[in-house]
């Protein structure tokens, strides 16, 4: 039997999931991408080189690995054949890739829609990339979208295009922006579908396949983070699907069963991007220095991330939901040279001891953290390489976050290169 990996996002996206997923799809068989879409900005270094990927999952730079856009995934074809060749570009030729027919597809009035949707909340922006991505899930469930399969039958994909048109343009003429006309849009998509055609199938049907496969490895990554989850995040502060672990059984098709290796990716601080309660936000000279330190800059977008304490209250918490069962710690080494460094154990909110986030953005809100102080350190962890070589300052951190966690960390970042990876989980080393 096959063993599986799932890669999740544990705070508010922005976690590193890029480079765990890197550093396990060099020894994976087939990567899965399950959610989300072009909204999603994984940095993988490696080599001295630095790649950003939006769309592609991050096995891509293996030969051997077969990659898998799965249904769960909202697809740009646009932005799928550009992020191909920006990888061509740079000499990467050599990959397999597949996506799923049933996934649903980014159309060109999408983006458009999600700009005019988010300068209608005046004050209560959510912070999307307007990429299209909550327009085209909303489709999706409105059950009037289209499908990367549609691609592969011109003439049904036609009968599609024509009856969204009819709805979608009405709604375009409301807000006071342009229509799209038929042919256009249908010869620019069909073009597309020329380039992406040979690599749109069943997915769900050939990841059972390798599921089944005794000693293949399978590595299923998610988008954003739990924070961001349309069920359990700071709504209506996240995303349009769930980047959960539970999310891959039906963004990939396979059954739960399968699902039994959950690492949840969390950095060793915090951030986010966009509009939304962050109880540990820092607003000083600190906050500054991580920011510059970490590179906290968005990779889709550009805008500089907000930036926090640890909060163990979230980590409880998407701990609790996704079935963790290691962390990946990371950029660890960016907390290096600060003299303390305080931990989230718990919200005071109107009197009252909270250990698990509320459900209002109104009652988080008034969310204080309670804080534990601890010793910095100052040396450079970057060349360290095992775990017991880190200072007693930075391993007292990583004890304490495995305590009040109550999940051990699996995997310590200290660099943004694969090698600069401490692993401490027997599993996690035989994946």
């Amino acid at each position: 039997m096959s063993e599986r990996l799932v890669v999740i996002g544990s705070q508010w996206g922005d976690e590193g999931k890029g480079k765990i997923t890197d550093y396990f799809a060099c020894r994976a068989d087939m990567v899965v991408r399950y959610q989300g879409g072009n909204n999603a900005g994984h940095t993988v270094a490696f080599d001295g080189n630095k790649y950003s990927l939006q769309s592609i999952p991050s096995g891509v730079f293996n030969p051997r690995t077969v990659n898998v856009m799965g249904n769960g995934m909202v697809v740009n074809p646009e932005s799928v054949v550009a992020e191909l060749q920006k990888l061509h570009d740079r000499g990467i030729t050599d990959y397999q890739l597949y996506i799923s027919d049933r996934a649903a597809m980014v159309m060109p009035w999408h983006s458009a829609l999600d700009g005019a949707y988010e300068s209608q909340k005046g004050g209560a922006l959510i912070g999307t990339t307007k990429k299209g991505i909550g327009p085209t899930y909303s489709d999706k469930y409105a059950r009037i979208g289209l499908r990367m399969g549609d691609l592969l039958e011109p003439e049904y994909f036609a009968e599609r295009l024509r009856a969204a048109l009819e709805v979608k343009n009405m709604e375009l003429e409301m807000l006071g922006l342009p229509k799209y006309g038929f042919q256009e849009v249908y010869d620019r998509y069909m073009e597309l579908a020329a380039i992406l055609g040979p690599r749109i199938c069943d997915t769900s049907a050939l990841i059972n396949e390798a599921i089944r496969e005794p000693g293949k490895k399978i590595l299923f990554e998610g988008a954003q983070g739990m924070m961001l989850c349309c069920d359990h995040g700071t709504y209506p502060f996240v995303t349009s699907s769930s980047p959960s672990s539970s999310g891959v059984c039906v963004g990939a098709g396979v059954a739960p069963k399968w699902v039994d290796n959950v690492l949840g990716v969390a950095k060793a601080y915090c951030t986010r991007v966009g509009s939304g309660p962050f109880p540990t936000e820092l607003h000083d000279e600190i906050a500054h220095e991580i920011r510059e330190r970490g590179h906290e800059y968005g990779t889709v977008t550009g805008r500089p991330r907000r930036v926090g304490w640890f909060d163990a209250v979230v980590a409880r918490y998407t701990g609790m939901l996704a079935g963790i069962d290691n962390w990946a710690l990371m950029l660890f080494d960016v907390l290096s040279g600060l003299d303390k460094i305080k931990i989230c154990t718990a919200y005071e909110c109107d009197g009252e001891v909270l250990t698990a986030p509320p459900s209002t953005i109104s009652r988080l809100e008034k969310c204080k953290p309670v804080f534990i102080e601890m010793e910095g350190w100052k040396e450079d962890i970057t060349g360290v390489r095992d775990f017991e070589e880190l200072p007693e300052a930075a391993k007292a951190y990583v004890r304490k976050i495995e305590e009040l966690t109550e999940i051990p960390v699996g995997i310590v970042s200290v660099g943004p290169d694969r090698t600069q990876t401490i692993t401490l989980s027997e599993s996690l080393r035989r994946f």
